[in-house]
């Protein structure tokens, strides 16, 4: 009687272990990878506010909302985008096309992008994606001949 029970208690410890190891979330290693290649990427530089006046000390829940902060050169006032709003509004794939084809101005370099292995695409993506939506959208991009009435940092090339 009493191996009976022992067997009953073990099966039901080998059946909750089961179920606790099946129900626990799996994560997903791209998204740490995209959390490195973001810091050392230097998007923060750009698309965290106060950033680099903090020494790359915000934290990480406060990433990549965009800024007020203008980039303003012959292409005229162009503002970081607040990617966590925009990440939930695309697709991976999406994403993906987006590096491959995308231009644009100065600062956003995503001829850089293009570099980096699919993976390494696709780790970005995920990482900012379950940061989850965040701020407010970015300002829309100003042609040359509106001043901004936001600070800006002005590009001049020679």
């Amino acid at each position: 009687m009493k191996a009976w029970i022992a067997s009953l208690i073990f099966a039901a410890i080998l059946v909750g272990v089961m179920l606790s190891a099946r129900a626990a979330p799996q994560t997903d290693p791209l998204v740490e990878r995209g959390r490195y290649l973001v810091g050392f990427g230097s998007c923060n530089d750009c698309h965290t506010p106060g950033w680099r006046e903090s020494g790359g000390t915000i934290a990480v829940s406060r990433w990549m909302t965009g800024s007020n902060l203008g980039y303003r050169g012959p292409w005229g006032t162009s503002y970081p985008a607040n990617v966590r709003l925009e990440f939930q509004g695309i697709s991976e794939k999406d994403w993906l096309f987006m590096v491959r084809t995308r231009g644009g101005h100065w600062p956003m370099v995503w001829h850089d992008l293009r570099f980096l292995k699919t993976s390494d695409q696709r780790a970005i993506y995920r990482f900012i994606r379950q940061l989850g939506p965040r701020g407010v959208a970015a300002r829309a991009d100003l042609p040359p001949d509106i001043e901004p009435k936001t600070p800006y940092i002005w590009i001049v090339p020679h």
